[in-house]
């Protein structure tokens, strides 16, 4: 049994400056295929966050990487990618280069290595803003200056003259911030913006992002694993996994009721304040698939306590999960038994194989470990 595959979800607005629809990546070699993004849709509106988030390998950065035109030649997608009206999909690369810098910009995950280690960083601001905007060499290193102030990096008249060595983490992943925003893109995706800073420069860092936002009115779409960036900066999130869309929904809804069972894995395996030692955390059983072939199914069903005959038949749309909405309802997931809504309570919903109104733990979860059958163990 196959259900009709990922139905265009819908967004907050009416335009939206990126939508991407039944987006496929997949890498070919001599001794394999490798199906790294299948069918993935979503919607970004005008000044929206739309965080992005699942485990390593699951395409998070494949599906950013495909919107700037950026993938190797070994990869081959399908699908649409609209910016502003505009197909990239299939776009020639001097096409992509007129819009990267100006209407998309990128922040990389690794600054150190996406910076030029032997040009100031003066230099690279200026050279996005000479290339697109026709400056000279003087004006481009005065509105960098500029854009240093405006991502918060102290005497930005002194930084812009030193080398991205002479820099911290933070700093070096601000400089990246300036360059993706000194042309004012509509689009900025932000690939793991927090990875390897510390908890006081993540939080300096999601304030720039913010403060950008709502000067420039950018929409961002936020890469990230770390759900607590999620909470702090998102307003809407797309949950992936094995290269595929299982969940969309309001930052707030996901969080306080989430649905489909991989996604209620991610909310409970992450540590609460003061939990630790008073109960174990929950892992979700079993492995990621290989990712040489996409099924006919849902490709967490091998994992899935919740999981039968339907499950492993048919693959499962991106449809609404809240009768009450209609169709148009913004909470989405796919799945064939999707968790029931979770009354609203002071606590993270529970893990998977738990149930909403079983004991609960010192922090408001349930403190049940996960339910799966005997041929789910971890690692079988």
């Amino acid at each position: 049994m196959t259900e009709t595959v990922l139905e265009p979800v819908p967004s907050a607005a009416a335009e939206p400056v990126l939508s991407v629809r039944d987006l496929s990546v997949s890498f070919h070699s001599d001794t394999r295929t490798v199906h790294a993004v299948d069918k993935v849709s979503y919607d970004l509106a005008p000044g929206e966050v739309l965080a992005v988030v699942g485990e390593s390998g699951c395409g998070k950065s494949v599906t950013s990487m495909a919107a700037m035109g950026l993938l190797p030649p070994t990869a081959r997608i399908e699908g649409s990618i609209r910016l502003g009206g505009r197909e990239l999909v299939g776009a020639s690369e001097k096409e992509l280069r007129h819009v990267r810098g100006k209407d998309i910009a990128m922040i990389f995950q690794e600054p150190m290595t996406s910076l030029n280690p032997v040009l100031t960083v003066g230099r690279q601001i200026g050279e996005v803003l000479r290339r697109h905007q026709g400056l000279s060499r003087k004006e481009a290193k005065a509105r960098a200056v500029e854009l240093l102030e405006l991502v918060g990096i102290p005497a930005p008249a002194l930084r812009v003259d030193e080398y991205p060595h002479q820099l911290s983490g933070g700093m070096r992943q601000r400089v990246m911030i300036a360059i993706a925003v000194a042309c004012d893109p509509a689009v900025l995706i932000a690939d793991e913006p927090t990875t390897a800073l510390d908890v006081t420069v993540q939080a300096g860092i999601l304030e720039v992002l913010q403060s950008l936002r709502e000067r420039l009115g950018t929409a961002i779409v936020l890469v990230t694993h770390d759900l607590g960036v999620v909470a702090d900066a998102a307003d809407r999130v797309l949950v992936m996994y094995a290269g595929r869309a299982v969940e969309q929904a309001p930052v707030h809804d996901l969080f306080a009721s989430g649905r489909h069972p991989y996604t209620r894995g991610l909310l409970g395996a992450v540590l609460r304040p003061g939990g630790e030692g008073k109960r174990r955390l929950p892992e979700i059983p079993g492995l990621v698939p290989s990712l040489d072939s996409q099924p006919d199914a849902c490709t967490f069903a091998p994992r899935c306590s919740r999981a039968d005959d339907t499950c492993t038949g048919g693959r499962p749309a991106l449809r609404a999960v809240d009768r009450r909405s209609g169709e148009d309802a913004s909470h989405r997931a796919a799945c064939w038994h999707p968790h029931e809504e979770t009354a609203p309570g002071p606590g993270p919903v529970p893990a998977p194989g738990t149930e909403p109104d079983g004991p609960t733990g010192p922090v408001g979860t349930p403190s049940g470990d996960l339910e799966a059958r005997p041929d789910q163990e971890a690692g079988k």
